[in-house]
């Protein structure tokens, strides 16, 4: 990196702290520090809304995902459209009518305080979870940018997370995410125009499709019926509804969001806007990751896209294999460019099938390489998903927008980890800590949501340091969210639509129904997406079951 990304990438981030700090530095209740005055406009909620959810994690997986697996992602959004008229209708009208701090509040009022506290709970289990994620994501890219050590970067962004967070609250996480969308936005269309720029100027765009539909990167819809497909129409269309009506309908880190918006109405356009723009930003990321696929035909790509993996490999007795591959990736990527520079390569369909053959060997090439780094350094993550983005970004954009697009990953980092932290700290005052200190001085539960900000931004960085690559760092919050999700929403749809059904039913069918969902994501029966469904169905259904039971022994 040279000086003027340093410059790009310290002016964007300052900035964006310096003036969420000034802009809400003062708050009278605890009305202004968790529901931020209820001041927001519709175009703010629903930027805040979005910047939530698009954390670093987007722009670092997605593409990479998109690069290894294709479009077929795009799947997992399919069910958030219809998600959010469903929240329109029947959540946000409930939540405003009874003036709620947090969804749970009015679970409490539906049913009793420990159906509340038990799915406030479940809510910070999994999002303190995904919490630690947010932060670890970045840490990764400055760890390879800068070669510092990871877990010191870990502590530090964190920090810088919490201290505007802290000091704000709500507004000034729903003030900075609009900043932080707008970086976002212009940093992705940026480096799109870049990759399209930097193809082969022979090749044309509709060229670049039909190479990347022949590596079968342009699959959008798979409408097959195997349950362990994690995306699939199907699941995208059941699960993911699920996915996003209890993400966006239960999840506090969404619910804040909409909840500081000025009127029930401008909450609502708020969440429509979410529901219009999703699928086309997710889909433009994954065709940028695609077209990066497609530029590295051209390109030579390494054999793995995590360098520090790669360095260590080669300083143990694994070295040689490495080499090996490494020798072979480059005779490989010798012979592709022989059938990809053919003048009529689009119509021969015999250079297509020498291509695809070759193409079919780097990967398999890949894989081994994969297989070397777990067996001489089973301690490094084998996975380099997530490191396709950023090596592109770092080895091939020119200077300036290299700390543009840095800028975008660490302040979609920023957004979804402030939106985390805040929540999990409106969770435990309202619906936790007011329990056992009840008071009249509404400026003591401002210094108390300060505290378990802090706190929950402790527990945050506590443990990204611990983190781990996974298989995939988007695949993994949706995983952790996937175990609680569809209980908790199954607790929401009762509390709406099954009016019959009382405290004691909900609470032990929530109970046995989130035994279960861990037992079957245990043994691995069904792809996660299916958890949600599972878990909302079968709190409802057990309910159902054991009301009269209930109802006959009181």
């Amino acid at each position: 990196m040279e000086w003027i990304d340093w410059a790009v990438l310290s002016f964007t981030l300052l900035s964006i702290i310096v003036y969420g700090i000034w802009k809400n530095n003062s708050h009278k209740n605890i009305k202004d520090y968790i529901r931020g005055g209820n001041q927001a406009s519709w175009f703010t909620v629903g930027l805040s809304v979005m910047a939530t959810q698009a954390s670093a994690i987007t722009f670092l997986s997605t593409p990479g995902q998109a690069f290894n697996d294709g479009m077929g992602f795009i799947q997992f959004y399919f069910g958030l459209p219809f998600a959010m008229v469903i929240i329109c209708l029947f959540f946000l009208p409930v939540y405003h009518k009874l003036k709620v701090f947090t969804a749970y509040e009015f679970l409490e009022k539906r049913f009793d305080l420990k159906t509340r506290t038990l799915t406030a709970f479940l809510f910070l289990v999994q999002r303190g979870l995904a919490a630690g994620i947010t932060i670890y994501a970045p840490a990764i890219i400055l760890s390879v940018v800068l070669g510092w050590n990871l877990k010191f970067l870990v502590v530090i962004i964190g920090l810088l997370v919490v201290l505007y967070t802290v000091i704000g609250g709500t507004q000034a996480v729903n003030v900075t995410q609009k900043q932080q969308m707008f970086i976002i936005f212009t940093g992705m269309v940026a480096a799109f125009i870049f990759i399209v720029r930097a193809l082969p100027q022979e090749l044309t765009f509709s060229n670049a499709l039909q190479l990347a539909g022949m590596n079968e990167k342009l699959n959008v819809l798979d409408f097959s019926i195997d349950p362990d497909n994690r995306y699939t129409f199907w699941s995208g269309i059941t699960g993911g509804l699920f996915l996003a009506l209890s993400y966006f309908g239960t999840d506090q880190s969404q619910v804040q969001r909409y909840l500081s918006g000025k009127s029930l109405a401008e909450s609502q356009r708020g969440l429509i806007m979410n529901g219009f723009l999703k699928i086309p930003m997710q889909f433009f990321i994954l065709l940028t990751g695609v077209l990066v696929f497609v530029f590295f035909q051209f390109e030579k790509a390494p054999i793995h896209f995590n360098p520090y993996a790669l360095e260590k490999v080669k300083t143990s007795s694994g070295s040689e294999k490495l080499e090996a591959l490494e020798i072979a990736n480059d005779i490989i990527y010798q012979e592709k460019q022989k059938q990809l520079q053919k003048q009529d390569f689009f119509s021969n369909t015999v250079a297509q099938t020498k291509y695809l053959q070759l193409e079919k060997q780097a990967q398999k090439n890949r894989t081994e390489a994969k297989e070397v780094i777990e067996t001489y350094q089973p301690q490094i993550e084998s996975n380099d998903k997530d490191y396709v983005f950023i090596y592109f970004i770092l080895n091939y954009l020119p200077q300036g927008l290299i700390g543009l697009l840095l800028a975008v990953i660490l302040s979609a980092a920023m957004s979804s980890s402030a939106s985390e932290i805040n929540a999990l700290s409106a969770i435990t005052v309202v619906d936790l800590y007011k329990r056992f200190r009840n008071t009249q001085e509404e400026k003591h539960y401002v210094w108390a949501g300060k505290a378990f900000t802090l706190l929950w931004g402790v527990i945050a960085i506590a443990f990204a340091l611990v983190g781990n690559l996974f298989e995939n760092l988007i695949q993994l919050v949706n995983i952790i969210g996937s175990l609680f999700y569809g209980t908790i929403l199954g607790i929401f749809l009762i509390a709406l639509f099954f009016k019959s059904i009382k405290a004691n039913a909900v609470f032990f069918a929530a109970l046995i129904t989130e035994i279960i969902v861990l037992i079957i994501f245990n043994q691995d029966g069904v792809s996660f997406l299916w958890l949600n469904v599972i878990g909302a169905v079968l709190t409802v259904v057990t309910a159902i079951i054991i009301q009269p039971t209930l109802k006959r022994l009181s």
